[in-house]
């Protein structure tokens, strides 16, 4: 798929896990090769330095680094919409113009999350990184940040001109409709691999991902089937979903970080190790981890 210059934040996005040297330092040749095999695989973009991508670890050079290295690892027509979450709006406008200097088109932005911010502080977070002129992809994590972009809030921020899509990763699907009654121009996202379908059927334009890190092919084919609009594609999805929820799930968990780098590892790619303090998975976990994995590469998902 080729992104369309009006909508860049539309299709399925991968929010990149990162993979490290023996060292831990950033390997930033296989982070590039990573990029160009999503690309290969039928993805649509990718999401370097979010939380999958271990931000909050990473020094500002390497933060800015890994950015420049997505721009310049993507074809034509593939997208790159950086994370610039931040404490401090001042900062988050810093990492805005920083994804723009190096080629980006668009940005997925928390609400602020140093404190529990109000609607009032909300508005400002917003207003100050629209100003840079990247389109803003709103990014509603209410278990991390504490601050629930509601659909009441998200539609005041689209009506004011300043964001253009959410990534909704509150669970709650329910919540599609009412966004689409409030702010019907609004995109929707999925924000967690777990209710691809039910929000593919909800009307999303988009689906920002983890599981595409070590299995690009099917995801691309579940997010197409699921967002269609056409039933008989619902139907072909259903089984490929009831297949892979059990590794979808974990996107939505604590550990999601570690088990992704683990099925990547299992699926022929480089996951490796996390930056602390994210620690190995329990051994139950990975078992589990493992043996999903397994289930998925043995029925031919890739």
């Amino acid at each position: 798929m080729t992104l369309s210059s009006r909508t860049p934040w539309r299709g399925l996005y991968t929010a990149t896990a990162l993979p490290f040297n023996d060292d831990l330092s950033v390997d930033y040749d296989a982070y590039a090769e990573h990029v160009r095999w999503l690309a290969d695989n039928g993805t649509d973009g990718v999401c370097p330095s979010g939380s999958l991508g271990e931000y909050q670890t990473l020094t500002a050079e390497e933060r800015a680094r890994v950015v420049e290295v997505a721009v310049a690892a993507s074809p034509d027509g593939f997208g790159v919409m950086p994370g610039v979450a931040a404490y401090g709006s001042l900062e988050t406008v810093r990492w805005i113009e920083q994804a723009a200097e190096a080629g980006a088109r668009s940005v997925l932005l928390l609400p602020p999350n140093a404190f529990r911010a109000d609607r009032g502080a909300v508005l400002a977070h917003y207003r100050a990184a629209a100003k840079v002129g990247l389109p803003i992809v709103a990014y509603n994590n209410p278990y991390d940040t504490k601050v629930d972009l509601t659909p009441a809030l998200l539609a005041e921020l689209h009506a004011e001109g300043l964001i253009s899509a959410v990534k909704e990763f509150s669970g709650d699907v329910r919540r599609a409709y009412e966004l689409r009654e409030l702010a019907p121009e609004l995109d929707l996202l999925i924000g967690a691999d777990d209710v691809v379908v039910e929000l593919g059927l909800a009307g999303a334009v988009g689906w920002i991902a983890g599981y595409p890190n070590a299995l690009p092919e099917v995801s691309t084919r579940l997010y197409r089937l699921a967002t269609s609009g056409d039933v008989e594609d619902l139907r072909e999805a259903l089984p490929l979903y009831r297949d892979l929820h059990p590794l979808l799930r974990w996107d939505s968990r604590t550990e999601f970080v570690q088990a992704i780098k683990l099925s990547m590892d299992i699926a022929g790619r480089k996951g490796g190790a996390c930056r602390p303090p994210r620690s190995p998975l329990s051994l139950e976990h990975a078992e589990t981890v493992r043996r999903d994995t397994e289930k998925a590469l043995a029925k031919g998902y890739r």
